[in-house]
C-alpha cells in the first residue's frame, strides 16, 4: 500500500509540474506539450495533479474539449476505484 501511495504522490506531482510548465510555454508562445501527453499522464494516476494545475494556473479551463476529455478520465477513474473498493474487480 505504501508503494501505491508513493506512486500516486510522484505521478501527481509530476503531472502538476508538467501542466504548469505547459502553461509557462503557452504564456511565452513556445512549442507546447501535446494534450495527449497530459491526458496519458492523468489517466495513469496524475488526474489530481492536472486538476490542481488547471485550477491554480487557470490552465486549459476555457477549452471545453479538454475539459470534457479530462472529465471522462476522471469519471472512469472514479468508477474503477469504486469497483475496486467494492471488490467487483
Amino acid at each position: 500500500m505504501e508503494v501505491l501511495f508513493a506512486y500516486f504522490l510522484i505521478i501527481t506531482c509530476l503531472t502538476f509540474v508538467i501542466a504548469g510548465y505547459d502553461k509557462y510555454l503557452a504564456i511565452k508562445n513556445r512549442y507546447r506539450i501535446p494534450e495527449n501527453t497530459l491526458f496519458t499522464i492523468a489517466f495513469f494516476g496524475g488526474s489530481i495533479g492536472l486538476l490542481l494545475a488547471m485550477l491554480l494556473f487557470r490552465h486549459k479551463t476555457s477549452k471545453s474539449s479538454f475539459i470534457v476529455k479530462f472529465g471522462i478520465i476522471l469519471l472512469l477513474q472514479i468508477v474503477l476505484v469504486y469497483l475496486k473498493l467494492t471488490h467487483k474487480i
